[in-house]
Protein backbone atom coordinates (compact mmCIF):
# COMPACT_ATOMS: atom_id res chain seq x y z
CA UNK A 1 0.00 0.00 0.00
CA UNK A 2 1.40 3.58 -0.26
CA UNK A 3 1.08 6.14 2.21
CA UNK A 4 -2.53 7.46 1.99
CA UNK A 5 -4.09 3.87 1.74
CA UNK A 6 -1.40 2.77 4.95
CA UNK A 7 -3.05 6.15 6.70
CA UNK A 8 -6.58 5.44 5.44
CA UNK A 9 -6.29 1.52 6.69
CA UNK A 10 -4.86 3.20 10.35
CA UNK A 11 -8.03 5.56 11.00
CA UNK A 12 -10.64 2.80 9.77
CA UNK A 13 -9.11 0.54 12.39
CA UNK A 14 -8.92 3.25 14.81
CA UNK A 15 -12.84 3.78 14.75
CA UNK A 16 -13.37 0.10 14.00
CA UNK A 17 -11.64 -1.20 17.20
CA UNK A 18 -14.62 0.38 19.09
CA UNK A 19 -17.08 -0.18 16.63
CA UNK A 20 -19.67 -0.91 19.59
CA UNK A 21 -19.09 2.43 20.68
CA UNK A 22 -18.44 4.06 17.46
CA UNK A 23 -21.03 2.27 15.23
CA UNK A 24 -23.82 0.63 17.58
CA UNK A 25 -24.20 3.29 20.12
CA UNK A 26 -25.19 6.23 17.26
CA UNK A 27 -27.67 3.21 15.64
CA UNK A 28 -29.43 3.09 19.18
CA UNK A 29 -29.86 6.62 19.77
CA UNK A 30 -31.53 6.99 16.06
CA UNK A 31 -33.48 4.46 16.95
CA UNK A 32 -34.95 5.98 20.39
CA UNK A 33 -35.31 8.63 18.17
CA UNK A 34 -37.85 7.07 15.93
CA UNK A 35 -39.21 5.41 18.86
CA UNK A 36 -40.25 8.71 20.47
CA UNK A 37 -40.94 10.96 17.69
CA UNK A 38 -42.61 8.42 15.86
CA UNK A 39 -44.95 7.12 18.84
CA UNK A 40 -45.48 10.63 19.41
CA UNK A 41 -46.24 12.37 16.48
CA UNK A 42 -47.43 9.28 14.34
CA UNK A 43 -51.19 10.54 12.79
CA UNK A 44 -50.81 13.72 13.54
CA UNK A 45 -48.33 14.77 11.14
CA UNK A 46 -48.66 14.28 7.55
CA UNK A 47 -45.83 15.82 5.61
CA UNK A 48 -46.52 14.22 2.12
CA UNK A 49 -49.54 12.70 0.94
CA UNK A 50 -49.93 8.76 1.69
CA UNK A 51 -46.50 8.86 3.77
CA UNK A 52 -46.42 7.78 6.97
CA UNK A 53 -44.82 10.65 9.75
CA UNK A 54 -42.50 7.57 10.20
CA UNK A 55 -41.32 6.56 7.10
CA UNK A 56 -40.74 10.20 6.53
CA UNK A 57 -38.61 10.50 9.53
CA UNK A 58 -36.13 7.49 8.55
CA UNK A 59 -34.46 9.20 5.75
CA UNK A 60 -33.91 12.19 8.20
CA UNK A 61 -32.76 10.24 10.97
CA UNK A 62 -30.64 8.41 8.64
CA UNK A 63 -28.72 10.86 7.08
CA UNK A 64 -28.23 12.71 10.91
CA UNK A 65 -26.86 9.87 11.86
CA UNK A 66 -24.12 9.96 8.69
CA UNK A 67 -23.22 13.33 9.05
CA UNK A 68 -22.39 13.39 12.64
CA UNK A 69 -20.41 10.51 12.62
CA UNK A 70 -18.12 11.52 9.76
CA UNK A 71 -18.03 14.76 11.73
CA UNK A 72 -16.98 13.01 14.99
CA UNK A 73 -14.38 10.46 13.60
CA UNK A 74 -12.15 12.85 11.62
CA UNK A 75 -12.77 15.57 14.57
CA UNK A 76 -11.73 13.37 17.32
CA UNK A 77 -9.17 11.74 15.47
CA UNK A 78 -6.94 14.67 15.19
CA UNK A 79 -7.47 15.99 18.86
CA UNK A 80 -7.07 12.89 20.61
CA UNK A 81 -3.44 12.93 18.31
CA UNK A 82 -2.67 16.09 19.39
CA UNK A 83 -3.17 15.14 23.46
CA UNK A 84 -1.81 11.94 23.20
CA UNK A 85 1.22 13.49 21.27
CA UNK A 86 1.01 10.26 18.64
CA UNK A 87 0.61 13.05 16.24
CA UNK A 88 4.43 13.39 15.42
CA UNK A 89 4.12 10.05 14.02
CA UNK A 90 2.43 10.67 11.78
CA UNK A 91 3.96 14.08 10.62
CA UNK A 92 7.74 12.19 10.36
CA UNK A 93 6.46 10.72 7.38
CA UNK A 94 6.81 11.61 4.19
CA UNK A 95 2.94 12.24 3.96
CA UNK A 96 1.46 14.89 1.35
CA UNK A 97 -1.18 16.97 2.56
CA UNK A 98 -3.63 15.18 -0.16
CA UNK A 99 -2.73 12.08 1.27
CA UNK A 100 -4.00 13.17 5.10
CA UNK A 101 -7.30 14.98 3.09
CA UNK A 102 -8.04 11.98 1.62
CA UNK A 103 -7.26 9.07 4.61
CA UNK A 104 -8.76 11.51 7.31
CA UNK A 105 -12.36 11.77 4.71
CA UNK A 106 -12.23 8.43 3.11
CA UNK A 107 -12.06 7.28 7.14
CA UNK A 108 -14.81 9.72 8.41
CA UNK A 109 -17.36 8.95 5.06
CA UNK A 110 -16.79 5.07 5.82
CA UNK A 111 -17.93 5.45 10.01
CA UNK A 112 -20.60 7.81 8.71
CA UNK A 113 -22.47 5.40 6.12
CA UNK A 114 -21.39 2.08 8.27
CA UNK A 115 -23.77 4.18 10.70
CA UNK A 116 -26.16 5.63 8.34
CA UNK A 117 -26.75 1.87 6.76
CA UNK A 118 -26.70 0.44 10.40
CA UNK A 119 -29.74 2.70 11.26
CA UNK A 120 -31.64 1.98 7.77
CA UNK A 121 -31.54 -1.97 8.27
CA UNK A 122 -32.97 -1.60 12.27
CA UNK A 123 -35.50 1.05 11.34
CA UNK A 124 -37.14 -0.98 8.48
CA UNK A 125 -39.02 -2.99 10.91
CA UNK A 126 -41.20 0.52 11.96
CA UNK A 127 -41.39 1.70 8.61
CA UNK A 128 -40.48 0.98 4.84
CA UNK A 129 -39.70 3.92 2.98
CA UNK A 130 -39.74 3.49 -0.92
CA UNK A 131 -36.86 4.11 -3.52
CA UNK A 132 -37.84 6.56 -5.82
CA UNK A 133 -34.51 7.52 -7.28
CA UNK A 134 -31.80 5.76 -5.66
CA UNK A 135 -29.25 7.44 -7.48
CA UNK A 136 -29.75 10.74 -5.26
CA UNK A 137 -29.67 8.32 -1.90
CA UNK A 138 -26.21 7.29 -2.77
CA UNK A 139 -25.24 10.50 -4.24
CA UNK A 140 -26.01 13.09 -1.42
CA UNK A 141 -25.08 10.45 1.24
CA UNK A 142 -21.78 10.33 0.18
CA UNK A 143 -21.26 14.10 -0.34
CA UNK A 144 -22.95 14.68 2.84
CA UNK A 145 -19.94 12.81 4.81
CA UNK A 146 -17.75 14.24 2.72
CA UNK A 147 -18.94 17.60 3.52
CA UNK A 148 -18.83 16.89 7.54
CA UNK A 149 -15.82 14.65 7.24
CA UNK A 150 -14.07 17.79 6.04
CA UNK A 151 -15.52 20.18 8.53
CA UNK A 152 -14.47 17.68 11.19
CA UNK A 153 -11.04 17.31 9.63
CA UNK A 154 -10.76 21.44 10.03
CA UNK A 155 -12.27 21.32 13.64
CA UNK A 156 -9.46 18.89 14.67
CA UNK A 157 -6.93 21.08 13.49
CA UNK A 158 -8.29 24.04 15.05
CA UNK A 159 -9.16 22.49 18.51
CA UNK A 160 -6.33 21.58 20.90
CA UNK A 161 -8.40 20.29 23.61
CA UNK A 162 -11.36 18.11 23.92
CA UNK A 163 -13.64 21.21 25.12
CA UNK A 164 -12.98 23.01 21.80
CA UNK A 165 -13.84 19.90 19.73
CA UNK A 166 -17.47 20.30 21.68
CA UNK A 167 -18.42 23.06 21.75
CA UNK A 168 -17.66 23.08 17.88
CA UNK A 169 -20.15 20.25 17.76
CA UNK A 170 -22.70 21.37 20.42
CA UNK A 171 -23.12 24.95 18.67
CA UNK A 172 -22.45 24.54 15.62
CA UNK A 173 -22.60 21.14 14.07
CA UNK A 174 -25.73 19.99 16.53
CA UNK A 175 -28.30 22.77 16.18
CA UNK A 176 -27.49 23.06 12.37
CA UNK A 177 -28.39 19.20 12.21
CA UNK A 178 -31.82 19.46 14.22
CA UNK A 179 -32.66 22.68 12.19
CA UNK A 180 -32.18 20.87 8.68
CA UNK A 181 -35.86 19.01 8.71
CA UNK A 182 -35.21 16.01 10.22
CA UNK A 183 -37.71 15.81 12.02
CA UNK A 184 -40.25 18.32 9.89
CA UNK A 185 -40.97 19.78 6.57
CA UNK A 186 -39.68 23.23 6.44
CA UNK A 187 -43.59 24.17 4.75
CA UNK A 188 -44.64 23.47 8.42
CA UNK A 189 -42.87 26.66 9.37
CA UNK A 190 -44.12 30.05 9.57
CA UNK A 191 -42.52 32.42 6.65
CA UNK A 192 -39.74 34.08 8.43
CA UNK A 193 -38.41 31.14 9.37
CA UNK A 194 -38.51 29.02 6.35
CA UNK A 195 -36.48 31.69 5.09
CA UNK A 196 -33.57 30.98 7.87
CA UNK A 197 -33.79 27.20 7.21
CA UNK A 198 -32.76 27.95 3.30
CA UNK A 199 -29.29 29.58 4.56
CA UNK A 200 -28.59 26.20 6.62
CA UNK A 201 -26.47 24.05 3.80
CA UNK A 202 -27.49 20.60 5.83
CA UNK A 203 -31.09 21.07 4.92
CA UNK A 204 -30.04 20.70 1.36
CA UNK A 205 -28.27 17.23 2.31
CA UNK A 206 -31.39 16.24 4.76
CA UNK A 207 -33.81 17.48 1.63
CA UNK A 208 -31.81 16.18 -1.55
CA UNK A 209 -31.41 12.58 0.29
CA UNK A 210 -35.14 12.52 1.16
CA UNK A 211 -36.16 12.78 -2.34
CA UNK A 212 -34.78 10.15 -3.33
CA UNK A 213 -36.81 8.04 -1.13
CA UNK A 214 -40.13 9.86 -2.28
CA UNK A 215 -39.56 11.78 -4.54
CA UNK A 216 -40.82 14.93 -3.03
CA UNK A 217 -38.70 17.44 -1.77
CA UNK A 218 -39.23 21.01 -0.64
CA UNK A 219 -36.59 22.00 -2.82
CA UNK A 220 -35.31 20.92 -6.69
CA UNK A 221 -32.88 18.16 -5.93
CA UNK A 222 -30.52 19.83 -8.27
CA UNK A 223 -30.88 22.78 -6.22
CA UNK A 224 -29.19 21.06 -3.08
CA UNK A 225 -26.55 19.24 -5.16
CA UNK A 226 -25.28 22.38 -6.23
CA UNK A 227 -25.45 24.01 -3.01
CA UNK A 228 -23.82 20.96 -1.41
CA UNK A 229 -21.19 20.43 -4.26
CA UNK A 230 -19.92 24.02 -3.48
CA UNK A 231 -20.33 24.33 0.20
CA UNK A 232 -17.92 21.02 0.42
CA UNK A 233 -15.22 22.87 -2.31
CA UNK A 234 -15.23 25.27 -0.29
CA UNK A 235 -14.87 24.02 2.99
CA UNK A 236 -12.22 21.17 1.31
CA UNK A 237 -10.36 23.98 -0.14
CA UNK A 238 -9.75 25.50 3.33
CA UNK A 239 -9.08 22.63 5.17
CA UNK A 240 -5.82 21.07 2.08
CA UNK A 241 -4.69 24.88 2.73
CA UNK A 242 -4.60 24.40 6.23
CA UNK A 243 -2.88 20.81 6.08
CA UNK A 244 -0.17 22.21 3.38
CA UNK A 245 0.57 25.19 6.09
CA UNK A 246 0.82 22.91 9.01
CA UNK A 247 -2.03 24.89 10.99
CA UNK A 248 -1.62 23.84 14.60
CA UNK A 249 -0.01 20.56 13.68
CA UNK A 250 3.88 21.94 12.90
CA UNK A 251 5.97 24.10 14.36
Amino acid sequence: MNGWQTLLKKEVLRFWKVSFQTVAAPVLTAVLYLLIFGHVLEGRVMVYDRISYTAFLIPGLVMMSVLQNAFANSSSSLVQSKIMGSMVFVLLTPLSHWAWFGAYVGASVLRGLLVGLGVFVVTLYFAIPEFTAPLWIIVFALLGAALLGTLGLIAGLWADKFDQMAAFQNFLIMPMTFLSGVFYSIHSLPPFWQKVSHLNPFFYMIDGFRYGFFGHSDVSPWTSLGIVGVAWLAVSALAVHLLRTGYKIRG
